[in-house]
């Protein structure tokens, strides 16, 4: 090899070497930075889980205690469960568990607190306060929190029971007419629905193909 070749072999390694001294925080800076996002969101990840089994054991022990007729304790410990799944189960066993004890204005008072983000579990809720607000003679506020929700088959049953309720009858005959149309002819609500639907003066409409 040429002297004039390691000359340049030589010049450039100190040429990478001096690059490397100045340039050295922002590399190690980098590398440092990925990995504690690495590590961030692996702690992150195990957080959540961890939150996750203790809200369910959470959940459980209220359970528990609704079933050993514990419902003050239960409402406490179900009232420090972190938002999500476990807290509108919760919310809803303790509404069951207060209705089955005669307190049907607690329960009220428990689903109206229940704020669901899942929809699924929200259109729950929301059917379910809905029985209890007509039950309680308030199917005027029965009517506005239905009308906050898709116009599906158990909507409009719950509407028309609202109507029922308040005796209005036309406006309930065509909430039932509207819901036997959604239903299936084998589906045992349906000819619930139609025994309320002769009671209000209606006929059952004909189901689309």
């Amino acid at each position: 090899m040429a002297i004039d070749d390691l000359l340049d072999e030589h010049e450039q390694g100190e040429r990478v070497r001096a690059w490397l001294r100045e340039n050295a925080l922002g590399i190690f800076g980098g590398i440092a930075l990925g990995l504690g996002l690495i590590y961030g969101w692996q702690w992150w990840q195990q957080q959540r889980a961890g939150d996750r089994v203790e809200a369910a054991n959470g959940y459980q022990a209220a359970i528990e205690q609704l079933q050993a007729g514990k419902v003050a304790e239960a409402r406490a410990r179900i009232a420090a469960l972190p938002e999500g799944v476990y807290d509108t189960l919760g919310a809803l066993a303790l509404a069951k568990a207060q209705i089955e004890s005669g307190k049907r204005d607690d329960a009220i008072a428990t689903l109206r607190a229940a704020e669901p983000k899942d929809p699924a579990l929200a259109g729950v809720v929301r059917d379910r306060l809905a029985m209890l607000l007509i039950d309680a003679g308030k199917g005027k506020d029965a009517l506005a929190l239905l009308e906050q929700a898709d116009a599906d088959a158990a909507t409009l049953h719950l509407r028309g029971d609202a109507y029922t309720a308040l005796g209005q009858q036309a406006q309930a005959r065509e909430a039932y007419s509207k819901a036997m149309v959604l239903m299936e002819v084998g589906d045992p609500a349906r000819r619930l629905v139609e025994l309320k639907l002769d009671e209000v003066g209606g006929a059952p409409a004909e189901k689309e193909s």
